[in-house]
């Protein structure tokens, strides 16, 4: 491949490639040329194998422990409780697999059908074929709407506009030349090239393919993205944490009890038996099922929104996030050229379609001739332009004349065209020349250094005067360069007969200059405004002007007004590396705007922020997000502007291009974590019941609370139901309000802990009090005792859901007792634990008897006294 082709002479190009500019390559080159360098494509990960979804369920480590129950189980003859776990683990991985099955399937349906095709001059003809068939040295013609298979070298330009924001971060079409440029020539300044994945909004060329395949820029910019490591997320990584503390804690008390029974003389076999038990009820078994779930719904509802979750704990990962880095163009702005400031004579219009004042001057002498040059010297036609392949700068002059209310085809019908002066790359304007009853007029606009030179008069509100103005008007006009607005200017002349070519420019009057800019959509500063409040930094991360992107940064409430020029930067000689200066370090700790950032930089970027604890989120829709989209904790493209590479590379696909949409998916995040949360003290907090009360009900020759397979029932309806609906939860109304969790945090803190603690000790409290009286005061047989124990904890653990609202909350009205889930759950568990003391043969095997009214009813005041005194401690010391 060919090195700096842009600083290359076509002549040299050609020899270097062995083609022909005329006749282009033979067909044995081009034969000799594939197997050389492979066809026109990419490498890309291949899509994911279902086996490989499959399997990747298990790799989880909660469910390591279940299988390492489960073999236990079955190894000291609990078939049922083996049999148990396993459904346990098979339906939380089948849950898992389908969900992320799903995601892949609506993702491949965005995938683009087809391979783009491009004319092409092959052995002197004109051949259409298919971009992957191109080869480097191949004479390629570009037309409007064409995607550039590879990169090349122009070789004859016919006012030739490239869009190439998915490559650059640029909004607005490059204009290209065909003069040798610079070998120093940075990509965003290499006008006399064409590249791989970039559009042609307008015109037509002639170019030289000089890179294909993974040579290309786009091909390095997937390498990139190919080397950039995917992170493990937030939810991954806390439960690994977890599962290591549920190992330690199965270990200790199953030694514990092993150990206390040898000590006192029991059959060690008998306290082995006894300590696997324990171990396993330990073991939160509910606990992978109810977080599929639970994430599996989070999935759906997001889904209904037009988000699409490539995998399932990608929707926790919003929740966590607080850092969003963002391109601009497209995502926080329309994509679109807009007419925003038009300056004449002593005034200075802004936000043209916000205020009203344009339409008040919209008669005035100067300003109407403004409009005029807008309709005449233009040459697109709103009506008949397709979307994408049109001029932005022309199309945004229409919209403006026709949001004043002017009918721009009436206009020219009144003023025919006699003569064209088209734009020129090197000339940087065009004039036109009208026929209006005996008056010819002649408009010309272009840019403000290259048009200013042809004009000797100025027109102001009242006539016209000789031009003395101009270096004011450079100030004016380099103001708005500063604030980001590409500017052009227009300028006029009225004659009496038809000027030529040469003369159609002599003598100008200037009229003023008009400002563009890409507008913000109008829906972003209150999302801004939303993750603000949340606790989330937003960072603008593009590859346009440092102007442009304050000056949007500003609109969407992203910057203040007066913001600190730190807070925006320019990243062209930035260096995201360890051991950073600490001066450079604040800068960009501190900075909301990065402008001119190549992908490189925004990988950088990223892995910075990562190394320094933040949970970061990435929204881009370009190639050159890619990498950046890879390597962050939770990647989000577009789906309908955004390209396939991107949409491969990211986690989360907004099918309807909407950055409010990213606010909804957060809010969902955050709720989906505080269920887990919330779900995990519940069953971690019942299980230590269970473990509190055969324990020292075992070291003090009390009757046993529970029997094994009275465990299994409980961990796997009782505890199972109200937990999945404490995951289904609709979250509190002021989570959006809140900080994001801090990264390091484990999913269950220390205050969690202590509440576990509590309600665990509230329920054991109740269950061996039950145990005691009915021993020492009722006499009571061990079955009976054993029975009443068990529907005490059966009652307790449902009651206890309503000690997980924070402790400000209103025990009454909150997230737990709005939650017709959790209604739905104890009524169920209620109604199953019933019916099993109805059908004799599953009650014998749980050995359960009929029990009294009386017995009833000290059941439920036990029960209830667990709830109450769990309240009563958690509201009176500040430890939760």
């Amino acid at each position: 491949m060919v090195q700096n082709p842009f600083a290359l002479s076509i002549e040299k190009l050609v020899t270097i490639l062995e083609s022909n500019v005329q006749s282009g390559l033979e067909e044995q080159q081009v034969q000799n040329l594939l197997n050389k360098y492979g066809s026109n494509q990419i490498p890309k990960d291949a899509p994911k194998k279902r086996w490989r979804i499959l399997v990747g369920q298990f790799l989880n480590p909660i469910l390591y422990i279940l299988i390492a129950a489960a073999i236990l189980a079955f190894i000291f003859s609990d078939v049922l409780e083996g049999i148990a776990i396993l459904v346990v683990i098979i339906i939380s991985a089948g849950i898992g697999f389908f969900m992320e099955l799903r995601a892949i399937r609506s993702l491949e349906a965005l995938r683009k059908m087809g391979q783009s095709k491009i004319h092409a001059i092959r052995s002197s003809k004109s051949v259409h074929i298919k971009g992957l068939e191109i080869v480097p040295g191949d004479i390629i013609l570009l037309r409007t709407g064409d995607i550039v298979p590879a990169d090349a070298r122009l070789i004859t330009v016919d006012n030739l506009l490239v869009k190439e924001s998915v490559l650059t971060g640029e909004s607005i079409p490059i204009r290209k030349v065909v003069k040798v440029l610079k070998g120093n020539s940075p990509i965003t300044d290499q006008y006399n090239m064409v590249f791989r994945g970039t559009m042609v909004t307008s015109g037509y060329g002639k170019a030289i393919v000089t890179s294909t395949a993974k040579f290309t820029q786009l091909g390095h910019i997937q390498q990139l993205g190919i080397e950039a490591s995917e992170e493990h997320t937030p939810l991954e990584k806390k439960l690994n944490h977890l599962s290591k503390w549920l190992i330690w804690l199965t270990l200790f008390f199953a030694l514990l009890v092993v150990g206390a029974g040898y000590i006192r003389g029991k059959d060690i076999l008998l306290m082995v038996e006894t300590g696997v038990a324990l171990a396993v009820a330990a073991i939160p078994e509910g606990l992978p099922i109810v977080a599929t779930i639970a994430l599996a719904q989070g999935m759906l509802r997001l889904s209904k929104k037009q988000v699409i979750i490539k995998k399932m704990e990608a929707v926790q990962t919003l929740g966590a996030t607080d850092i969003i880095c963002t391109d601009k163009t497209g995502t926080l702005t329309e994509d679109r050229m807009k007419v925003h400031t038009v300056l004449f004579g002593d005034k200075s219009l802004d936000d043209v379609f916000i205020k009203n004042d344009s339409m008040a001057i919209k008669e005035q002498p100067i300003f109407k001739n403004i409009i005029l040059a807008s309709i005449l010297c233009n040459n697109e036609n709103l009506d008949t332009a397709i979307d994408g392949q049109v001029d932005s700068i022309e199309r945004a002059l229409l919209e403006f004349v026709e949001y004043l209310g002017y009918n721009p085809v009436a206009i020219k019908n009144d003023y025919p065209e006699h003569l064209e002066l088209p734009f020129d790359a090197t000339r940087k304007f065009m004039a036109t020349a009208h026929k209006n009853g005996k008056i010819i007029r002649v408009y010309a606009k272009g840019a403000f250094e290259a048009l200013i030179p042809h004009c000797d008069y100025i027109m102001d509100e009242k006539e016209i005067t000789p031009f003395k103005t101009k270096t004011e008007w450079h100030t004016k006009v380099n103001t708005l360069a500063d604030h980001g607005l590409r500017t052009l200017a227009f300028a006029f002349k009225e004659m009496n007969e038809l000027p030529t070519l040469k003369t159609i420019v002599d003598r100008l009057v200037f009229l003023g200059v008009i400002g563009f800019l890409d507008p913000a959509r109008s829906d972003v500063m209150a999302t801004i405004d939303v993750y603000k409040k949340a606790g989330i930094k937003v960072v603008m991360v593009t590859g346009d002007h440092p102007g442009t992107s304050k000056k949007i940064a500003e609109e969407i409430g992203l910057l203040k007004r007066d913001a600190d020029p730190d807070e925006v930067l320019i990243a062209q000689n930035l260096k995201f590396i360890e051991n950073i200066d600490p001066t450079l370090f604040e800068k960009i700790s501190k900075a909301s705007v990065f402008a001119r950032v190549s992908p490189k930089q925004k990988l950088d970027l990223v892995k910075f922020y990562q190394k320094n604890n933040h949970i970061v989120g990435m929204i881009g829709d370009g190639i050159n997000d890619v990498p950046a989209l890879k390597k962050a904790d939770i990647g989000i493209a577009m789906g309908i502007r955004g390209t396939e590479a991107a949409r491969e590379a990211a986690d989360v696909i907004l099918k309807n291009d909407k950055f409010t949409a990213i606010e909804m998916a957060i809010k969902q995040g955050r709720v989906i974590f505080e269920n887990i949360r919330q779900f995990v003290i519940y069953l971690l907090s019942c299980n230590l019941a269970e473990i509190l009360s055969v324990g020292i009900a075992a070291f003090s020759n009390l009757p046993s609370p529970l029997l094994p397979m009275q465990i299994l029932f409980l961990n796997l309806i009782t505890d199972v139901f109200p937990a999945l609906a404490l995951g289904l939860g609709k979250g509190e109304n002021d989570i959006m309000e809140r900080a994001p969790k801090d990264p390091k945090a484990p999913i269950i803190s220390k205050k969690d802990w202590n509440s576990i603690i509590l309600f665990g000790t509230c329920i054991s409290a109740a269950v061996l009090s039950m145990v005691m009286y009915a021993h020492f005061v009722l006499n009571l047989s061990e079955n009976i005792i054993n029975n009443m124990a068990f529907y005490t904890l059966v009652l307790a653990q449902l009651f206890n859901v309503f000690n997980l609202p924070r402790q400000t909350a209103s025990f009454w009205i909150n997230e737990v007792t709005t939650n017709i889930w959790v209604w739905g759950a104890i009524a169920i568990s209620l109604f199953l634990t019933f019916a099993i003391t109805l059908i004799s043969p599953i009650a014998n095997v749980l050995s359960l008897e009929t029990i009294s009214i009386y017995q009833l009813f000290l059941i439920i005041i036990s029960a209830m006294g667990s709830l109450v005194l769990a309240q009563i401690i958690k509201r009176s010391i500040k430890l939760f």
